[in-house]
């Protein structure tokens, strides 16, 4: 779980390319692994601490009911300049707040130069990549959460 705020001077959502890119992503990585990742991205941040509205959205969205306990949310506030990752316990408890904090790292460097879009992908990707170390596919698994992008207020 983690919490930074990035600088933006784009204020607009995602054009459906946009969009198409980064579901195509989110299916490629939950192919390879029982996990689930979602993207939750929204104007203002309601709460002081993102990482509060992080884990509201969360459970909002019932990802703590995947089997494994192994969902992961990425929450981005456009205008507030905010952003969080947050995991559920079973992946959080394998990779820890260091491999979060390293995950925001990398997507504030890409947000920091406006590069919204392929900076989502990239920690899809790896996030992606730390759930199929740990939970990988298997035969009997299935696609227990939407993967398309949800856009809040």
């Amino acid at each position: 779980m983690s919490i930074f705020s990035f600088k933006s001077g784009a204020r607009s959502l995602f054009n459906p390319a946009d969009e198409e890119r980064i579901v195509s992503a989110i299916r490629a990585a939950e192919k390879r692994t029982s996990g689930e990742i979602r993207v939750f991205i929204e104007s203002k941040c309601r709460f002081v601490d993102p990482v509060d509205r992080a884990a509201e959205v969360f459970f909002g969205l019932k990802m703590e009911q995947t089997e494994d306990r192994n969902g992961v949310i990425l929450y981005v506030a456009m205008k507030h300049h905010q952003l969080a990752i947050f995991g559920d316990e079973g992946i959080h408890k394998i990779v820890g707040t260091e491999f979060w904090n390293a995950e925001v790292q990398k997507i504030l460097q890409e947000f920091n130069a406006a590069n919204y879009v392929d900076g989502i992908i990239a920690i899809v990707r790896d996030i992606g990549e730390a759930l199929i170390k740990h939970f990988p596919y298997e035969q009997e698994d299935k696609n227990e959460l939407p993967d398309n992008i949800v856009f809040g207020q």
